[in-house]
């Protein structure tokens, strides 16, 4: 009996929902991306968890717990899911920089995405890329092939966007305000830094950025049933200029996108 009383119990907390905290959750993928984030925190504390630190405070009024992802699927997926363990977060807002995708897009704008996909997860065949959905592995049920983001955190960047003062972007034609455009995110674990790959993720999944960590952070929430939502503000065009477009628009690009998050944690 006393056996079966603890199987019981134990395959009751495994499948016990994630109790959510009065908390927000903010990623970014590189430092530059985060430092603003971090100096704008009041009574900040950090906790160490399997390597990854969490910095817990108050940014804009809100209770946060900030971390850096580091680059790629997996290194998102892993810091996304130890968040959520031992933080339990209302939601999870990610930002960063990207490669535009979107023709009428700039280094410097920003996206806000409304869903986010997976640029390279499926079939590789001669005629082309053909994608296929992820599964939940607890009971091999299929995930979407695009993630959505949460509608109602989308709406609010959105709204939000239009009342702050974001840094000019210095171009070789001038200095300009970033455009604030909503559109799809595509992830995979490659720098594009080719026009005809940009021409295919556009064509394939109506792609307007590219980066390496969203749809891995979206497949994470989605399973554990967090909102999220992923920002990204452009470094470049994911073309043959992009490896020199990154070094001038980096920074830029990183501290915008760290203002409009600042404004959004000040609206939840």
């Amino acid at each position: 009996m006393k056996k079966i009383f603890l199987l019981s119990f134990l395959i009751f907390i495994t499948h016990a929902p994630i109790f959510a905290q009065d908390i927000t959750g903010i990623l970014g993928a590189f430092p530059p991306e985060l430092v603003l984030l971090r100096s704008k925190m009041t009574n900040p504390k950090d906790t160490v968890i399997a390597q990854i630190r969490f910095t817990k405070g108050k940014l804009n009024g809100r209770k946060i717990v900030l971390a850096q992802t580091g680059i790629g699927k997996v290194n998102a997926a892993i810091t996304t899911t130890l968040l959520i363990e031992h933080f339990k977060p209302r939601e999870i807002v990610f930002s960063g920089i990207a490669g535009g995708i979107d023709p009428a897009l700039l280094p410097g704008d920003i996206v806000i995405g409304t869903q986010v996909a997976y640029h390279d997860y499926g079939t590789i065949e001669d005629s082309g890329m053909i994608y296929t959905p992820t599964k939940n592995p607890s009971d091999m049920t299929e995930n979407p092939v695009i993630f959505n983001c949460d509608s109602v955190l989308v709406q609010k960047a959105i709204q939000i966007s239009k009342d702050l003062t974001f840094e000019k972007v210095k171009r070789e034609n001038g200095s300009f305000f970033p455009a604030v455009i909503k559109g799809i995110i595509v992830t995979g674990d490659v720098f594009v830094a080719s026009e005809i790959a940009t021409q295919r993720l556009r064509k394939d999944l109506n792609a307007a950025a590219t980066e390496m960590e969203g749809a891995a952070i979206a497949q994470t929430c989605y399973q554990q049933k967090v909102p999220f939502l992923i920002i990204r503000s452009l470094s470049d065009n994911a073309n043959k200029k992009a490896s020199s477009d990154i070094k001038n628009f980096y920074q830029i690009a990183a501290e915008n996108a760290a203002v409009l998050v600042m404004g959004i944690v000040g609206g939840i």
